[in-house]
């Protein structure tokens, strides 16, 4: 048994002791019950009772919660709990409570603008499936986060060295427009299909660092029909819009995979531009490959759209939209012109 040692802990002046230590100290038994110390709160000082490493613990503890505190202004039992897990992580050799509060708050990836991660249940189980899974099918309406999240991902892998290579790919299928009369080569063309991707990318990497691995082709960002042809080993595949991709470019694309190799594809079933929509190589695929293993098949729903709210109203009123709303239109206009 480790001998007992006294630390004291001196809680800045700006900090609000009823926030910080609770109703009762009803926060300071709560973090005693977890990690196995005595907690003897008086005014601004917190004296720590126990072995070294349980000390060396809550010291951490009330650190990362006087930070919570300047942050949120609050500190509830969940910042308590992610607090006593970054303390573990620190005592893991994390190198810094700052990758440790990541890791500890499932943060994907620290972007230019700030952390990406998992924020609605279903996003938690698509991430939690494309680690697990070397094939993920990613299906739901728009704004749920599958490529975004799929980006992040692949980006992580990349700066992890778990993988060497981004291949970003879309079918280039025309919605209501013609590739034919846009202004341009076929670069210019194609580049506005390919736009969303970009985007995301960019959220990801700094600008300098995505234009050298675009130079590099360590990142790609291509169409659909420029797989063909090729094995992808080492190397993250994201399919999106895969709604739009026939059977055949659907079998083309996932028999692609070479070593070392994970593919998320992500479509929405309610927006398939094809001009015969029973045609579409993502509702075939996932009803040919739903039962076999190292492939799993997430579906979202308006509960994980992260967007602004009025898409999920959107969303909805799509929904509730029914054939016989359509045909009652019809005939109303048709009225109009008799």
């Amino acid at each position: 048994m480790e001998e007992i040692i006294e630390q004291v802990y001196t809680v800045p002046d700006q900090i609000n002791l009823m926030a910080l230590y609770g109703g009762q100290d009803e926060n300071i038994r709560f973090i005693e019950e977890r990690i196995g110390v005595r907690l003897i709160a008086r005014g601004h000082t917190i004296k720590i009772l126990g072995e070294q490493s349980g000390v060396r613990t809550a010291m951490t503890i009330f650190n990362d919660l006087v930070h919570t505190f300047e942050r949120n202004n609050k500190i509830t039992h969940k910042d308590i709990l992610t607090a006593i897990q970054i303390s573990r992580l620190n005592e893991d050799n994390y190198t810094t409570a700052e990758t440790a509060r990541a890791q500890a708050e499932g943060v994907l990836l620290t972007a230019p603008h700030g952390y990406v991660k998992a924020r609605t249940k279903g996003q938690e189980k698509l991430v939690e499936a494309i680690r697990k899974n070397d094939i993920v099918f990613a299906v739901g309406p728009a704004g749920t986060g599958k490529t975004y999240l799929a980006v992040a991902m692949a980006v992580a892998a990349l700066k992890e060295q778990k993988i060497r290579k981004i291949i970003l790919a879309r079918p280039a299928v025309e919605a209501g427009e013609s590739l034919g009369y846009l202004p341009g080569d076929f670069k210019e063309k194609i580049d506005p299909y390919l736009k969303p991707l970009y985007d995301a990318l960019e959220d990801m990497l700094p600008r300098d660092q995505l234009r050298k691995s675009l130079d590099q082709e360590v990142v790609e960002i291509i169409p659909l029909a420029f797989m063909r042809g090729r094995t992808l080993n080492n190397a993250f595949v994201i399919l999106d819009e895969a709604q739009n991709s026939t059977f055949m470019q659907m079998k083309m694309f996932l028999t692609r995979l070479g070593q070392n190799a994970k593919a998320v594809i992500t479509g929405d079933v309610t927006q398939i531009d094809l001009p015969n929509q029973k045609n579409s190589g993502l509702i075939t695929s996932i009803r040919i490959l739903a039962n076999i293993s190292g492939i799993a098949i997430i579906k979202l729903s308006k509960q994980d759209v992260v967007r602004h709210q009025l898409v999920r109203d959107i969303i909805d009123a799509y929904d509730n939209y029914t054939d016989k709303d359509e045909a009652a239109e019809e005939s109303d206009t048709a009225l109009k012109r008799s």
